[in-house]
């Protein structure tokens, strides 16, 4: 993932705190525990403590914040308050707005969405829900609703937003903002008196500068690459977004990098033949590649070939490998087998492995 910044002026390479974006790492952690193994504990109370409507509501739009976050919710220009920074979504114009709603909730961001609009297309809004569908029926009924009546599904998200700060967020926030603060300082002092590079070296190992200074460079296992001209790029500290590299890419969006402020856990010691079985079913681009897109959710064989252009029974073929290996499982949705991948397995591998394919 490469982020254009020659000619940028260093002022306009930002460190912030955004509470939105902490609240959608919080969501994620809820929607995917599997990822986040150290905050199982703190997943498990909170669901325990929710009154049922509000969990209802997060799994009605778990599809914006659980395989990929929707640009929305990870702000560019972070407020004080979660209220202001809800107040700016408002803002954003309605075609905006469900254009990076269906994006996540159809699940893959190779999913595009150009003229005409699904909300004024009868044929692009077909495709839409045509995806949607694919993807499971809550889905479908999510893009259904946002398609049929965008100012409602705004407003019901907002509504459950606020309803998570009065639950959980709140509480955990001030406790969270401290840490952030303390990195913020470190990361700022560093830019003023070192430089670009040296503040990047301290987001993560996999965010670097380009030898000649024109580019930021984050090591993620996709091939994307957007500019920061005349917006500059905003870097969002997270306490609870390990191990996840989140970036911002999107045409019409400003780049935005939410980054873990933890340290890595030590990884836990295998026996070489585990890690020899799994290396060489690992050992193939195309599987590799299948693996990323599988780490942000299950995927069908039809989503996979889709999503990297392969045929079907070439994506089947790798995909018996991954399973004999046992990184995959498979069940069976309706007329849809979808493929997850086997995170416990997949951790033994190391840590090295695991946030190569998870960032």
């Amino acid at each position: 993932m490469r982020i254009d910044i020659g000619g940028l002026p260093s002022g306009r390479l930002r460190f912030a705190a955004s509470p939105l974006a902490e609240l959608t790492a919080m969501l994620h952690v809820l929607a995917e525990p599997g990822h986040h193994p150290q905050l199982a504990g703190w997943a498990g109370d909170v669901w325990a403590g929710l009154p049922p409507e509000l969990a209802e509501r997060l799994r009605e739009a778990e599809f914006l914040w659980r395989s990929s976050r929707a640009d929305f919710l990870v702000p560019a220009r972070p407020r004080p308050t979660l209220a202001e920074e809800l107040d700016d979504v408002d803002r954003i114009d309605d075609e905006t707005y469900v254009t990076a709603a269906l994006i996540t909730t159809c699940g893959s961001n190779r999913v595009h969405f150009a003229a005409p609009s699904p909300l004024a297309d009868a044929t692009a809004r077909e495709r839409a829900l045509d995806l949607a569908q694919a993807r499971g029926a809550h889905q479908e009924a999510f893009a259904e609703r946002l398609l049929a009546d965008p100012a409602a599904v705004r407003a019901r998200v907002r509504h459950t937003l606020e309803q998570c700060a009065e639950a959980f967020f709140d509480a955990a926030w001030t406790g969270v903002a401290v840490r952030l603060a303390a990195d913020l300082r470190l990361k700022n002092d560093l830019l003023k008196r070192q430089g670009i590079g040296a503040a990047l070296a301290s987001v993560s190992g996999a965010v670097t500068l380009a030898p000649d200074g024109d580019c930021i460079i984050v090591d993620k296992l996709q091939d994307n690459a957007t500019s920061a001209h005349g917006t500059g790029v905003t870097f969002l500290p997270s306490v609870f977004g390990r191990p996840h590299l989140v970036v911002v890419h999107a045409p019409g969006w400003q780049p935005v990098v939410q980054y873990p402020v933890a340290e890595p856990s030590p990884s836990e010691p295998v026996s070489l033949e585990t890690v020899t079985l799994r290396l060489e079913a690992l050992a193939h681009p195309v599987r590799l590649r299948l693996l990323r897109t599988l780490a942000r959710g299950p995927h069908t064989t039809g989503e996979l070939a889709h999503a990297w252009e392969l045929s079907a029974p070439e994506v089947s073929r790798h995909l018996a490998v991954l399973r004999r290996a046992g990184l995959l499982t498979a069940r069976r949705h309706g007329r849809y087998v979808r493929h997850t991948l086997n995170l416990p397995d997949l951790t033994a591998l190391g840590a090295d492995l695991l946030a190569a394919v998870l960032r």
